[in-house]
């Protein structure tokens, strides 16, 4: 499994990264904070960042907490 590094960004200060190992960003993420959360939201809901390596290039993707917004 490729190993993710998680950072939390729920706080004014950025909290020290996590890293763990994960079939998915959205699976680190949840492994490292305890929380479901999606690619794609508003600003607002923006839960971390995960960082991880593919092939020698950095990736990162932006993951957001659910929102009402879901619901039908």
């Amino acid at each position: 499994m490729p190993e993710f590094r998680v950072i939390d960004l729920r706080t004014a200060v950025i909290e020290p990264e996590a890293a763990v190992e994960a079939k998915s960003p959205e699976e680190a993420a949840e492994k490292a904070l305890g929380i479901k959360a999606l690619r794609s939201g508003v600003p607002k809901h923006l839960v971390c960042r995960v960082y991880w390596v593919t092939n020698g290039t950095t990736n990162m993707v932006r993951l957001y907490s659910q929102s009402n917004h879901l619901q039908s």
